[in-house]
């Protein structure tokens, strides 16, 4: 398996203080302006993705993501004939697989307070008195169960990547000078892709998940892969575990505000860094 890679601004002085006179520092601003500078220690430039669109995410060194959300299966309850076929299915699996896959499993605390109110507003348009206090109870118990037990809620997912240059090329060099690379100044680097590459890296992707949504279904293992806005709110979640649960993300469509975009020319990238 591959290592884990997915998932003080200075006061201005005033013309009085740098022994500029008023006039003479709005004439020089309005003659010559200084270009803004970019913050280095922007969060931006920490971040390990450059844009997430057509289901993939384009990292900043300009390799591909695609990643699959799977169910899980009750391994307990199976027989122990069923058991080896899912083991021998598994074993094929990974011996099938010509290019590295990620495993992720996430563990997160399921927030009870919308099935809470969801039981208040039933039992406020109920008429029977006998089941109003068997609701009361049961919302009190489920109440006091959510606040001294941490009820979590397993996620699995398959992150499946697509290296242009090569998989055995990146994976040697993503070894190398590991340290070098972790404490490396953060730098302003636009992530550029060619269109013959980008449609490359679509068909490739489609290919490999394709494959390993096929090897999962031979297990009895339901899978879908995340779409955009999917992939938007898994990385929203992951970098935000608190925001997430007060201000999760709308529905990009029901959205009604007005932007305008720059045409692409030939000599203008397009959006996303794709040329």
């Amino acid at each position: 398996m591959p290592p884990n890679n997915q998932f003080p601004n200075a006061t201005p002085a005033t013309p009085a203080a740098s022994g500029v006179s008023p006039s003479s520092a709005q004439g020089s601003k309005s003659s010559n302006p200084a270009p803004t500078p970019k913050n280095p220690n922007s969060t931006q430039n920490s971040l390990l993705l450059s844009e997430v669109r057509d289901n993939m995410v384009i990292m900043a060194d300009g390799t591909f993501r695609a990643v699959v959300a799977c169910q899980s299966i009750n391994f307990d309850l199976m027989s122990s004939r069923e058991r080896e076929g899912v083991e021998f299915s598994y074993q094929n699996f990974l011996n099938s697989l010509n290019h590295p896959v990620q495993i992720l499993i996430r563990s997160q605390r399921v927030d009870i307070g919308p099935y809470i109110d969801k039981l208040v507003d039933i039992r406020r348009n109920q008429d029977n008195m006998l089941l109003n206090v068997l609701m009361d109870d049961y919302i009190n118990f489920i109440d006091i169960l959510s606040q001294e037990a941490n009820i979590m809620d397993k996620s699995f997912f398959i992150a499946i990547p697509y290296y242009p240059q090569g998989d055995v090329t990146n994976l040697i060099e993503q070894g190398k000078g590991f340290f070098g690379k972790l404490l490396a100044r953060p730098k302003n680097v636009v992530t550029k892709i060619d269109t013959a590459t980008y449609e490359k890296a679509k068909t490739e992707i489609k290919n490999r998940v394709d494959a390993v949504m096929a090897g999962l279904f031979q297990l009895g293992v339901q899978s879908v892969q995340l779409s955009t806005k999917e992939l938007g709110e898994l990385y929203y979640n992951f970098y935000n575990p608190d925001t997430a649960v007060r201000e999760p993300l709308g529905n990009f469509d029901n959205m009604a505000t007005t932007y305008v975009k720059k045409a692409p020319s030939e000599t203008t990238p397009q959006p996303g860094g794709i040329v």
